[in-house]
């Protein structure tokens, strides 16, 4: 099946040679052609160019897109789409008065949605999520991580990962899953953070390896969660399970997560909205993927990551949305992109860049998606007529998005 679009306004995020991430300086640079064509056939991307420059095709379908800009669908590396209910008196407390930390001690936070999720049933947990998962596609995203973390114990864990294993298997969208066993500390563990990651170690890790339901591990390493010693322990033992690290450090203190997290190579380093110089210069000569999450800086009125320290000390950085029922409950990774500009002074450029390619490596995708590149994903967000690229961050409130196609497929509302 040969899809060919013509007289497309403008093709963005164009790499000729695949990259695996932008830095730094470079993270401006968009590459893109005007009235440009694009080919592909069946779900890979095989050609494009200039429309003078277009061959003669025998294409199944042509799609016109006349006044329409093209580029590649957004790669949200930071999810908790398989939840069970929501958490919106939490919202109410916090408008009257109750901070996160004081909700979460009273019972509520991820201790919330844990009690929720162990009483919901696997089918019921997995229709819940999929209508989740369809509403982020149609909104442009073409790869996603989702995490555990709202069963801590090992049959609601096993759950969660076999729901988002049941996703990967019924849907076209690319889909990570990471084991976030350590997000918080159950009651019956009397705040015993060290006892229950012997617990995790022990008894969930071996089973979540034993039936291969994730490739990723992850910890909540915060104050009044898990220390920077507990983490250690718990990569130390995920390493000999083969899988790799993506941390959540540095949300609310700073206490050596991002460095735990370089130490052990982690994939990336995730929330960052507090960041000291050294945490920064941890980074440096690592491989590991700085990660903001500004939807959620957002939704709590926390200071935002600071992007701009970390690009201008030569860094990349990618954008997530951190869909979850407490802290975001929302997958619009169009809204991160223009709270990524507004709040913490990215371009355009820069946005797109951390939202695509620089995503699709925070799940180790960067081979197959993330940009305009022949052999990658046809996986494509075709935009209304609009005037410029910038104008999909500058109008925020607004649907631009006119089609999303997922391996070459259109995604239908």
């Amino acid at each position: 099946m040969k899809t060919l679009i013509i007289n497309i306004k403008e093709l963005v995020q164009v790499r000729e040679t695949s990259v695996d991430k932008v830095s730094g300086a470079n993270m401006k640079i968009l590459p893109s052609i005007k009235n440009a064509f694009l080919l592909i056939e069946d779900d890979l991307i095989i050609d494009f160019g200039l429309m003078e420059n277009l061959p003669k095709i025998n294409a199944d379908k042509t799609i016109d897109a006349s006044g329409k800009i093209i580029l590649p669908s957004w790669c949200d590396s930071h999810t908790h789409i398989v939840y069970a209910g929501n958490r919106e008196q939490e919202f109410v407390a916090r408008i009257n008065g109750a901070s996160y930390e004081e909700i979460a001690n009273n019972g509520g936070g991820i201790l919330n949605s844990a009690k929720k999720l162990q009483e919901t049933s696997e089918d019921s947990l997995y229709q819940q999520s999929s209508k989740r998962l369809e509403e982020v596609m149609q909104l442009g995203t073409g790869a996603v991580e989702i995490k555990s973390g709202y069963g801590l114990t090992l049959d609601a864990e096993l759950k969660m990962l076999r729901v988002i294993k049941k996703l990967k298997e019924n849907y076209p969208i690319e889909i990570k899953a990471t084991f976030l066993g350590a997000h918080a500390i159950p009651t019956e563990f009397n705040k015993d953070s060290s006892a229950y990651v012997d617990f995790v170690i022990e008894t969930i890790l071996p089973k979540v390896a034993e039936e291969n339901l994730a490739e990723f591990i992850d910890v909540f390493c915060e104050t009044g969660y898990f220390s920077v010693e507990d983490t250690d322990r718990l990569l130390t033992a995920a390493k000999i399970h083969g899988l790799t690290p993506k941390i959540h450090v540095n949300q609310f203190t700073a206490i050596g997560g991002v460095q735990v997290g370089v130490k052990h190579k982690a994939l990336s380093v995730d929330h960052l909205e507090v960041m000291r110089d050294e945490d920064i210069e941890a980074l440096k000569n690592s491989d590991t993927m700085p990660v903001a999450l500004p939807l959620c800086s957002h939704f709590l009125s926390i200071p935002y990551t600071p992007a701009r320290k970390i690009i201008d000390a030569g860094l990349p950085i990618a954008l997530a949305t951190d869909f979850n029922p407490g802290s975001t409950p929302s997958g619009n990774m169009n809204q991160v992109v223009s709270e990524a500009c507004i709040k913490m002074k990215m371009t355009p450029e820069e946005a797109i860049n951390a939202a695509t390619i620089n995503g699709a490596y925070a799940m180790n995708l960067q081979n197959t998606h993330g940009s305009i590149t022949k052999g990658k994903k046809a996986n494509l967000i075709i935009t209304k007529e609009i005037p410029s690229i910038g104008f999909l961050p500058y109008a925020f409130g607004s649907n631009n998005i006119d089609t999303v196609l997922i391996i070459g497929k259109v995604v239908t509302q």
